[in-house]
């Protein structure tokens, strides 16, 4: 039996197995279907116009929605049939893909269209993502939920990888509306699967009150649950900077030491990339057994320490004299970026469960959208930040100087053990 099926079996019931099953094949389609799309059609939208603008704008109409709807998102998911809204926004991006499909047919592929549809795709991706991570606790057992958040994971990373890859062989070698339509059928084959999913399979027997009182007001009092909640603030604080230093010291230093300093070979730097997203599979694989042996808030403190150090790591070779060979660089570059990515599953697998399963169910779509928006949101904020600064400093002071400071603060604030009694 492999790992990924040691995650996925040995459920509770038939049921609960099955729901595990259905989820993978769903998220998978819907995720790993939208990331091929928003690439694909960047690259057509950028061979077309040849301007670099119209290529980030087919790219920011795929991102930055999700963060604006995020909030509203996780009201509907409060106030609704959570199924409905899984399925509804599957069958959604369905329909939404066959007409643009028949509409290429009509007058062709036009630029405005693909605008028009990658914002619409957007929006349905964000609620349906706010709906299925908020659904989680009730489609299995709490014994199961780190193993379906595991899953998820693992889903994601493997979309990191061949997202863009099978994105550059479907724009290279596949008619973009044949594509467009084969990706229309898979979302509502998806759709469809969906609807076998039990939503109900652990849901709390008690009757919960769940007051309705217009959409900004129940932003407002999501906002609010999360102030109030002494375990909820120091948690998302974790989430907060760790967005934020990812992208400060990592995601724009990263390329720039190894392409624009040490000028190493771009297969080098594809193979380092790679090595980010399988970490997180391999952290997601094995982070239920450590975390059943380890205490929640020793191995946030660990993780967070050691995703630290290797920020700072990866400034050392640049902050020397000494020069070494490509294959020298290349293996300290992709252990460090396999490290990294073992240990952002291992921070955020258990920090999603743990919101996940103390969060109430009538709060929950509104307490995680708000928390994602905000991750989402810092993270631009760091690109342009450390974008900004790198050519006017060293090229070791983002990593070694972030990596620092984020040990600092993660020193102060994973450090009071009191905060976290809810994540035992």
């Amino acid at each position: 039996m492999t790992a990924l099926e040691n995650v996925i079996n040995r459920g509770d019931s038939k049921g609960e197995l099955r729901n595990l099953i259905l989820f993978l094949l769903g998220k998978s389609i819907s995720v790993f279907g939208n990331a091929i799309f928003n690439f694909a059609m960047g690259l057509f939208v950028l061979q077309k116009t040849g301007s670099g603008l119209s290529f980030a704008i087919t790219l920011v109409l795929g991102t930055i929605p999700m963060v604006i709807v995020n909030p509203f998102a996780g009201v509907l998911a409060d106030r609704f049939d959570k199924k409905k809204l899984v399925v509804g926004m599957d069958l959604l991006n369905g329909t939404l893909l066959m007409s643009f499909y028949l509409l290429t047919m009509l007058w062709g592929l036009k630029i405005s269209m693909i605008y028009i549809n990658t914002f619409l795709m957007s929006i349905f991706t964000a609620i349906f993502a706010i709906s299925i991570e908020t659904a989680k606790p009730n489609i299995v057992t709490k014994n199961k939920l780190m193993n379906l958040n595991a899953v998820s994971k693992i889903v994601d990373s493997i979309t990191g990888i061949l997202g863009p890859m099978v994105g550059g062989i479907v724009f290279a070698f596949i008619d973009m509306r044949l594509f467009i339509l084969f990706n229309a059928i898979s979302y509502l084959f998806s759709g469809v699967t969906e609807l076998f999913i039990d939503f109900n399979f652990n849901i709390d027997s008690k009757p919960v009150e769940n007051k309705s009182y217009g959409i900004v007001k129940d932003i407002k009092e999501g906002l609010r649950y999360i102030l109030n909640s002494s375990t909820l603030i120091p948690i998302f604080s974790v989430f907060f900077l760790l967005n934020f230093f990812i992208g400060f010291s990592i995601t724009v230093p990263l390329p720039y030491i190894i392409n624009s300093v040490l000028m190493l070979e771009s297969s080098y730097y594809g193979m380092i990339q790679a090595m980010f997203p399988i970490g997180m599979i391999v952290g997601a694989l094995v982070v239920k057994r450590f975390s059943k042996e380890i205490p929640y808030i020793i191995l946030l403190r660990r993780m967070s320490r050691i995703l630290a150090l290797c920020m700072m790591l990866l400034g050392i070779p640049v902050s020397i004299s000494m020069k070494f060979g490509g294959h020298v660089y290349l293996g300290y570059y992709s252990i460090l970026s396999l490290i990294m990515g073992v240990s952002i599953s291992f921070i955020d697998i258990p920090l999603f469960y743990q919101l996940q399963t103390m969060i109430p169910s009538q709060y929950r779509g509104r307490v995680l959208s708000l928390g994602m928006s905000v991750a989402k949101a810092i993270l631009p904020i760091a690109l342009i930040l450390s974008g900004a600064v790198i050519n006017k400093l060293p090229p070791w002071v983002l990593p070694v100087g972030g990596g620092s400071l984020f040990l600092i603060l993660n020193l102060l604030m994973v450090g009071n053990k009191a905060q976290y009694e809810a994540t035992k």
